[in-house]
């Protein structure tokens, strides 16, 4: 069973977050451990993996980048060759750029300020990116979808550096 028929949902990229939200609340109660506590040793083994499988398979529909890498692996994609995002010059000199902007901005006087407005530029390229990818998927261009995949994963690394300067900011 693959992660979307576990949550009772059709193979697509666009997906209601919230059935995902309200199949894996009532997944979790029927087979939360705590519900076997009683029951016999393989019966709580089996209750553990289940919750594992289950809490496994919410965190990567959950989330659109783990989603899509999952709907390429089951369509037997490998994306661990990323020599074809290393390929393109023009994304890889923007994401030179958006690193070295992001670097004067943490050295800047006008931190906050100059944050908030780069993180909303890089959240537009996200956003772009992901529409691209959803018609990509739909239209079973699983390679153009990969690539797309390798991008976002620089975005969400760039994201995430963001946030840690953020998180300097409030200290």
């Amino acid at each position: 069973m693959n992660y979307f028929e576990l949550f009772g949902l059709l193979c697509h990229f666009k997906l209601d977050t919230g059935s995902l939200a309200l199949q894996f609340r009532e997944l979790q109660r029927r087979f939360h451990p705590d519900r076997f506590t009683t029951a016999s040793e393989q019966d709580r083994l089996l209750a553990v993996q289940k919750a594992s499988f289950i809490n496994e398979a919410y965190q990567t529909l959950h989330d659109p980048v783990r989603r899509a890498e999952y709907m390429l692996s089951l369509n037997e994609l490998d994306l661990y060759n990323e020599q074809q995002t290393m390929q393109e010059s023009t994304f890889l000199m923007q994401q030179m750029k958006l690193r070295a902007e992001l670097n004067e901005i943490a050295e800047s006087n006008q931190v906050g300020v100059l944050l908030f407005n780069f993180e909303q530029k890089t959240t537009a390229i996200y956003n772009a990116l992901l529409l691209e990818l959803e018609n990509e998927l739909r239209d079973a261009k699983w390679a153009t979808a990969a690539t797309l995949v390798h991008k976002l994963k620089f975005l969400v690394k760039l994201k995430q550096e963001i946030e840690r300067i953020e998180d300097r900011l409030l200290c």
